[in-house]
C-alpha cells in the first residue's frame, strides 16, 4: 500500500504512520489527554499487556498501544467488552488526538 496515495495519521513525535483516514470510525471518544478517535485498524504500534479497566461506557479488557518507532503511548486497543452492547468495539483502536497529526 502506497502511503502517499492515502491520507493518514502519524505519530506527533516521530512521524511514524499510525492509521489511514479511511479506517477512521469515530471522533467521539475521550481519553486521559482529551479527545480521541476510534480506528478499525492501526499500523506501526506495539501492544502492551492486557488488563481489565472500567471506562465510562462499561468494563473492558484493553491493551495500551505504543508507537513502534519512538515508544510514545498513543491510546489503547479494545480486546474484550463485558457488555453485549459494546462488543462492536472489540478489536478496534483508540488513538489520542494530541498524540498524532493528519498528513495528506
Amino acid at each position: 500500500m502506497e502511503s502517499g496515495a492515502n491520507p493518514l495519521y502519524r505519530c506527533i513525535n516521530c512521524r511514524n504512520p499510525l492509521a489511514l483516514v479511511d479506517d477512521l470510525l469515530s471522533k467521539n471518544y475521550l481519553a486521559k489527554s482529551g479527545k480521541a478517535y476510534m480506528f478499525q485498524h492501526a499500523m506501526n504500534v506495539v501492544l502492551g499487556p492486557k488488563y481489565d479497566k472500567q471506562l465510562m461506557t462499561g468494563r473492558y479488557t484493553i491493551a495500551d498501544i505504543f508507537c513502534s518507532k519512538c515508544g510514545e503511548e498513543l491510546g489503547w486497543k479494545y480486546v474484550q467488552a463485558y457488555d453485549m452492547k459494546n462488543r462492536f468495539k472489540e478489536g478496534k483502536f483508540i488513538l489520542e488526538e494530541i498524540k498524532m497529526f493528519q498528513k495528506y
